[in-house]
């Protein structure tokens, strides 16, 4: 199950990061007019905040998970094949409606399938004791007392689940990071060896790929019930704005990261202006892929040590080598030690990420989670686009001064993550929620 998820994960995050690149080119190659691009990308990119309350509810109450995320992925890979078809061809009314078909599946390939792999963590936990919760034995099931080396052939079973639970949000983030190295640069290299437009059709059959190895995935289906309580109501849009909002850890965990992607949004440009500073007009590219290729590493280090210090002071932890990362980088005058530093700060970016996958896993209430994942992908989404618009506000500031103004930003949102260090996670009877509930 967790190598398909990987798969699937992976394919269609590879054909959401390649898009802006793709765009860009694809734009360019056909008018000659780059601002073209940034229309049709603003519009992929617009829906994501505005679509994530709603696709996140459907995915909360679909009683075919696979059928939903399947055919959203469908979707997505034939707006990229439109796209490829018609930009620069057609009326941009039709391409920009196009895009912003695509881009309204954005979020359930972010946190749309993160909440996916939460579910099914949720699910196998539940077999180990009532509810979700380990350690304790299910009703109506033996005791492992009863039975010779039952305890310790239990213990040893829980064990292994427990390090595969602990190992799989950080396995999630690394599909991130991966597609993050290496879609710009595979669509980069096709639109030299061949064209944007064959480059663009790469990601549609990235997504489309996924879309098939969705029907594989093996997942816990919906208990909706069929009394009208259950039903669909618009209200239910709502809840994950909600549950933000009373669920403390949730709250800061979601203020924490939308701060943090507030710098994060600005570093591509900021990552251009300092290379041009340092004297290498084309080294932004190579920062930025230094930056990822750190991701990665960080992802894959939390992986195979997971729950050393706990999600949320890994998170923390992670906010601080970026800082101290990008201080080092804003302080040094070599392209080549800027593009190490550069590797350094990427490196805790893989922990944050991964755990803050797992943090929403813990603290959503049940019956929200595909929305709060869905929602924190979409707001971290939008936070992203606030930075880059406030880096092109200052960027008559020197270059240096920008980087360490994103460190600092890394370094407020680890300020905000102090308090949700010491704190525990709710246990799982208290974090049921109706979302139609008066109560929400």
């Amino acid at each position: 199950m967790l190598r398909t998820y990987l798969a699937t994960a992976f394919l269609a995050r590879f054909a959401d990061e390649g898009v802006g690149v793709a765009l860009a080119l694809l734009a360019v190659a056909r008018t000659g007019r780059p601002a073209l691009g940034g229309f049709v990308l603003a519009a992929w990119l617009a829906p994501h905040a505005l679509a994530a309350p709603v696709v996140g509810a459907l995915a909360e109450r679909t009683r075919t998970p696979r059928l939903l995320h399947g055919c959203a992925l469908a979707l997505l890979g034939t707006a990229l094949a439109l796209l490829a078809l018609t930009t620069g061809r057609t009326p941009l009314p039709l391409t920009l409606a196009v895009a912003l078909a695509g881009g309204s599946v954005g979020p359930l390939v972010t946190g749309g399938l993160s909440s996916l792999l939460a579910a099914t963590r949720g699910h196998s936990g539940g077999s180990e004791g009532g509810g979700g919760s380990q350690g304790r034995t299910a009703p109506g099931s033996c005791d492992d007392g009863d039975h010779p080396g039952g305890a310790d052939a239990s213990a040893a079973g829980r064990s292994s689940r427990d390090r595969d639970r602990d190992r799989s949000p950080a396995y999630d983030a690394a599909t991130y990071n991966a597609a993050a190295v290496t879609a710009p640069a595979a669509v980069a290299a096709t639109a030299v060896v061949s064209s944007a437009a064959l480059a663009t059709a790469l990601l549609a059959v990235s997504a489309g790929c996924a879309a098939l190895l969705c029907a594989a995935l093996r997942l816990p289906a919906a208990d909706l019930g069929s009394s009208p309580a259950h039903r669909f109501r618009i209200r239910e849009l709502g809840t994950g704005f909600r549950v933000l909002r009373r669920t403390p850890e949730l709250f800061t965990l979601t203020l924490a990261t939308c701060v943090a992607f507030l710098g994060a949004g600005a570093l591509p440009v900021t990552a251009v202006l300092l290379a041009r500073a340092r004297g290498a007009s084309d080294g932004g590219g190579l920062l930025m892929t230094a930056f990822a290729v750190g991701g990665l590493a960080g992802s894959l280090a939390a992986a195979r040590w997971p729950g050393a210090s706990g999600p949320a002071r890994s998170a923390r932890l992670g906010l601080l080598v970026t800082a101290a990362g990008l201080t080092g980088a804003a302080l040094t005058p070599s392209l080549l030690w800027t593009a190490a530093l550069f590797l350094c700060a990427g490196l805790g970016e893989g922990p944050l990420l991964s755990a803050t996958l797992r943090l929403r896993a813990d603290h959503a209430p049940e019956g929200t989670r595909a929305q709060i994942f869905t929602l924190g992908a979409g707001l971290k989404l939008t936070a992203g686009a606030a930075g880059t618009a406030l880096v092109g506000a200052l960027a008559s500031l020197p270059p240096r001064s920008l980087l360490l103004l994103i460190a600092a930003l890394q370094l407020a949102a680890a300020a905000l993550l102090r308090g949700l260090c010491r704190s525990r996670p709710t246990p799982p009877a208290r974090r049921t929620v109706d979302a139609g509930s008066p109560e929400w």
